[in-house]
């Protein structure tokens, strides 16, 4: 049966789990863990993604990663392809070092982020990296010495996930510990790498099974949206270029373009400034200076923008589709 394509949008958490071919050592020593730590941390701040998670296993990895601008695959491509080159010149070998497909589950991140977070950095405790829970704080090779403060990582998020458990980073970190602590109990937690609600709820009695993906974990509306959004995606991707992207939001707010990248306190402006930039960069994958260019706006005033932008697109579902899904033989006002 073939392989279901990857659900892959700017925007998503997404957990990734990627192994050794054949099971077989990814990470001999120190040298090559510190080598793929310092490629990932470059990786995560060049293409704006958000890595909330991580853990080094000999003949494996994880990354909890949300990537903001570009596509996983872009990143996972660049990320995987150097550390392979490197590692067969250090261990004067060749041929392949990862299995052909890396997995990847796109997670309902309301639900799931901080389960996920415990879940990843508990892998070295079980694989028994390390011989107890105290020992995993020290334990340089996981994200959660990072949390505790222990080891530093540009690119992993730090302060947005001990904010979820306390005021301050004190209060959060002594909250965060014990989450992580409890976590231990729940042992393997097959539920949190796939299947999405008809796994999770296996051997439970439930009235209805909802809508289930094996490549995401979530409930069935989350499955339903995401599919939704997908192939919004894919037809964006298909080749909308900015200027008609322009084009169609001028018209949809009734518009001409060139007032769209004006200052203006004209609600309606500010809403069709904002929601072209939001497309733009957090769908469409372009980069902020890209965007400006076609508003004349500079890279700063497009990035506050597009966080304006997610704002407006979250209270009015369904906003984006009817702007992108406009026939583009629409008419543009004059200019």
């Amino acid at each position: 049966m073939p392989r279901k394509a990857r659900l892959d949008i700017p925007g998503l958490l997404q957990h990734v789990i990627v192994r050794g071919i054949e099971r077989r050592k990814i990470f001999f020593d120190d040298k090559d863990r510190d080598l793929f730590l310092s490629r990932l941390s470059t990786l995560l701040e060049e293409t704006d993604t958000d890595c909330y998670a991580w853990a080094l296993i000999p003949n494996h990895f994880h990354l909890l990663l949300r990537p903001n601008r570009i596509e996983l695959k872009q990143l996972m491509r660049r990320l995987l392809t150097g550390y392979a080159i490197n590692f067969n010149y250090h261990h004067h070998r060749c041929g392949h070092v990862f299995q052909n497909r890396y997995k990847s589950i796109v997670c309902e991140e309301e639900t799931y982020l901080l389960e996920l977070i415990r879940y990843i950095h508990l892998n070295p405790l079980r694989a028994k990296l390390v011989s107890d829970y105290n020992g995993l704080t020290d334990y340089p090779w996981c994200g959660h010495s990072v949390i505790m403060g222990k080891k530093k990582l540009p690119g992993q998020v730090v302060d947005t996930v001990l904010a979820h458990f306390g005021k301050t980073l004190k209060s959060g970190r002594l909250k965060y510990h014990d989450f992580v602590q409890d976590g231990i109990a729940l042992g393997k937690r097959d539920e949190l790498v796939g299947g999405g609600l008809r796994r999770s709820l296996k051997g439970q009695a439930v009235p209805e099974i909802e809508l289930s993906d094996d490549r995401i974990l979530g409930s069935g509306d989350f499955v339903k949206g995401l599919r939704h959004e997908q192939a919004l995606h894919e037809k964006l991707m298909a080749g909308m270029m900015l200027p008609e992207l322009l084009g169609r939001v001028a018209s949809y707010y009734e518009l001409d373009k060139k007032g769209i990248g004006q200052r203006s306190k004209n609600e309606k402006v500010r809403s069709a400034r904002d929601i072209y930039c939001y497309i733009a960069v957090r769908i469409l994958g372009h980069s902020g200076t890209e965007a400006g260019k076609e508003l004349h706006i500079k890279c700063s005033a497009v990035s506050y923008a597009v966080r304006r932008g997610e704002l407006v697109a979250n209270n009015q579902p369904g906003l984006v589709d009817k702007i992108i899904s406009q026939d583009s033989t629409i008419k543009q006002r004059p200019l």
